[in-house]
């Protein structure tokens, strides 16, 4: 099992900031002190180059962003501050899951400490997402001829708005959505498939919801999976609006996992979000899933 973390990069904020960007160091820590994953197997994430993120980001965009030279108001709808940490660590989030797209093919399996950032657009960011690391993986997994057909399976609390409108004209890719109704963010794009729940939504009824919507991610017949696999849908979070538990989630995971293990698909896992007071308990549910993928894989 190889999996890609950046945060040597620390993404700078001002104090009170809601963002809890010092998870991905304490995920990272968390998996070590637990056995989770062993130092061999993390690998500090390349950096994306230009042309990997024209794939799906415009040059005007690009551009702006990585010269510090976006509106204002565009950096208030990202939700980070400007800073050339900001930059190199995007950069490296982006590589990151290029990188684990291409150590899945190899090992069946693998993810980074960060990712699913699948508010970003092709032209402006949105909900701390500056670039789009899914749509920048599945494309070039396309491009390069690794995959005929890629499918998205998204499970964060919020719906995947940057994955459908990017790859909406993309028929060998399929974007699969399972997220809050009435969660950011409030105009939705429209998926391959949407799965909307409702607000307490708990266990039970978000597996059995889970399930037709994997039905419908292999009736695609995918040749890769990336899997944004946010714990906001945990009972814990202050964004979510669901209400599974622990050990919901792992059961997620587990079906997630086991359906394309099962298939011989391999996929490839962004963290997604995650904003559980104390931020502990969202970093406790992440480490969760790379256990489960472990158990799985046999990695």
């Amino acid at each position: 099992m190889t999996l890609f973390y950046a945060d040597i990069f620390d993404i700078p904020l001002p104090p009170g900031h809601r963002f809890p960007g010092q998870k991905y160091r304490m995920l990272r820590e968390e998996l070590l002190r637990h056995g989770i994953a062993a130092p061999y197997e993390l690998e500090l994430s390349p950096q994306a180059s230009r042309a990997d993120l024209l794939r799906a980001h415009t040059a005007e965009y690009v551009d702006g962003f990585l010269a510090g030279r976006l509106s204002p108001e565009a950096m208030r709808r990202i939700g980070l501050p400007w800073s050339e940490h900001l930059a190199q660590r995007t950069l490296a989030t982006m590589g990151g899951a290029v990188a684990a797209m291409r150590a899945a093919f190899q090992d069946g399996f693998s993810g980074q400490l960060a990712g699913g950032t699948h508010h970003a657009h092709a032209d402006f960011g949105a909900g701390y997402c500056v670039f789009n690391d899914f749509a920048i993986a599945a494309l070039t997994a396309l491009d390069e001829g690794l995959a005929a057909r890629v499918a998205i399976v998204d499970l964060d609390v919020h719906q995947g708005d940057g994955n459908a409108a990017i790859l909406r004209d993309h028929p060998a890719v399929f974007v699969f959505s399972m997220h809050g109704e009435k969660n950011f963010p409030f105009r939705k794009e429209a998926s391959s498939l949407d799965i909307a729940l409702a607000d307490e939504t708990e266990d039970d009824v978000y597996l059995r919801r889970l399930t037709e919507g994997l039905d419908a991610v292999t009736g695609f017949r995918p040749d890769l999976v990336l899997y944004q696999a946010g714990v906001d849908p945990l009972m814990h979070d202050k964004l979510g609006r669901l209400a599974l538990s622990h050990e919901g989630l792992m059961a997620r995971d587990r079906l997630v996992f086991e359906t394309f293990a099962k298939a011989g698909i391999p996929l490839s896992l962004g963290i997604g979000g995650g904003y559980a007071d104390p931020i502990s308990l969202s970093v406790a549910a992440y480490a969760n899933s790379f256990a489960v993928a472990k158990s799985i894989y046999g990695a």
